[in-house]
């Protein structure tokens, strides 16, 4: 196997697939590459058992083959190697020959023969989405993922296409987050639960463009189809919360504030809130709406904090405790300038939306109660 190739070019190939390289594993070749030439292309395959990447780009191919490198090791050569061009040869020994100007570097490589085969996906249903806007959609559910190991069904988001829209969900037992958009092609109907970890790196390789990106789902598994890369994934068994039936439609108190500075006062007051003797832990903050005021109470051994913003209030006076986290969370990627906080009783959810929305985004948090 012999190929020469741009570095700008196989850099951008091994970033996308070193997502799925195995970390901990009694395997080793699963900490490896799987590199394949055919004709002018070469094609990159990392696969840990759950994610599996594909990557596939143009090269001068003087040989065909393949083989298996540790990722680590040969991503971090090509890394630092100088920008221009590299040649990159098995050789008779079996050892990956890698060359640029005045470097020179022989790695041991492992059998191809060995390394896993990714599935074959019957897809069911598929949907086709901008990159952008499918970026845009995990980044403003993923936060809200669990990492909560005892129910694993939560520890994904749900993708529900239904009457040609795409939602997506995220929920950890204290939290929800809700994403919608428009599907500009018919599709059908379908509920997949895609791990969170597969949507991370994910997000990291999809670009913020318009670029298209395919979606398709099978019984128990997911493909993710770009121009020159293709992911696949499990998806999560279990049944997902019906969430439509616990995001409440009434409010009983709402509040209309600018996003920015409410965030701005989360952030000043979790520096009281997650400061503390006792390491890990965190201490609630009161939210207390009256007419035409919000304020924020934090106290522990650490000291006191109190924030207090002048602002549009509907309804009842109210009093109830939050973990700070959750409103932040939300709020950093909420774009929008203006937000409604609904609340219920003080041991209702709350909800935030955008005020200038179509009911495309809610964020639902569940209070924490009080000690007196």
């Amino acid at each position: 196997m012999k190929f020469i190739c741009e570095k700008d070019k196989i850099l951008k190939a091994l970033n996308s697939v070193i997502r799925a390289v195995a970390t901990k594993t009694t395997m080793p070749i699963l900490e490896g590459i799987l590199i394949q030439t055919n004709e002018n292309e070469i094609k990159f395959t990392t696969y840990d058992l759950e994610i599996g990447i594909e990557y596939i780009m143009d090269a001068q191919v003087e040989n065909q083959g393949s083989t298996v490198v540790n990722a680590i090791m040969f991503s971090e050569i090509i890394r630092k190697l100088p920008d221009t061009q590299i040649s990159i040869v098995l050789n008779d020994s079996n050892l990956l020959v890698i060359e640029c100007e005045g470097s020179l570097y022989k790695l041991a490589t492992m059998n191809p023969d060995e390394f896993p085969e990714l599935p074959k996906i019957n897809v069911e249903n598929s949907i086709t989405i901008e990159q952008n806007i499918l970026k845009n959609m995990i980044r403003k559910t993923i936060f809200a993922v669990s990492i909560e190991e005892n129910r694993p069904i939560f520890t994904g988001c749900l993708f529900q296409t239904t009457n040609n829209k795409l939602n997506v969900v995220a929920v950890d037992g204290f939290r929800l987050a809700w994403n919608s958009a428009i599907l500009n092609n018919q599709t059908n109907d379908f509920n997949a639960v895609i791990p969170g970890k597969t949507l991370t790196e994910v997000n990291k390789i999809i670009l913020d463009s318009f670029d298209k990106i395919q979606i398709g789902v099978s019984k128990n598994q997911a493909l993710f189809e770009m121009d020159n890369c293709k992911i696949v994934t499990r998806l999560l068994d279990g049944e997902f919360l019906n969430y439509n039936n616990v995001i409440p439609e009434q409010w009983e108190t709402r509040i209309r504030i600018n996003k920015n500075s409410l965030q701005d006062c989360f952030e000043r007051i979790s520096l009281i809130s997650s400061s503390s003797t006792e390491k890990e832990k965190k201490y609630p903050v009161k939210v207390i709406i009256d007419i035409g005021k919000v304020t924020i109470l934090c106290t522990n051994q650490t000291g006191d904090a109190k924030e207090e913003l002048y602002i549009s209030t509907e309804g009842k006076n109210l009093e109830s405790g939050f973990n700070p986290k959750y409103f932040l969370d939300a709020l950093k990627v909420i774009d929008d300038e203006e937000i409604f906080v609904d609340f219920g009783t003080s041991i209702s959810p709350c909800v935030i939306r955008p005020v200038d929305q179509d009911g495309d985004y809610t964020y639902m948090i569940l209070p924490i109660r009080l000690k007196d």
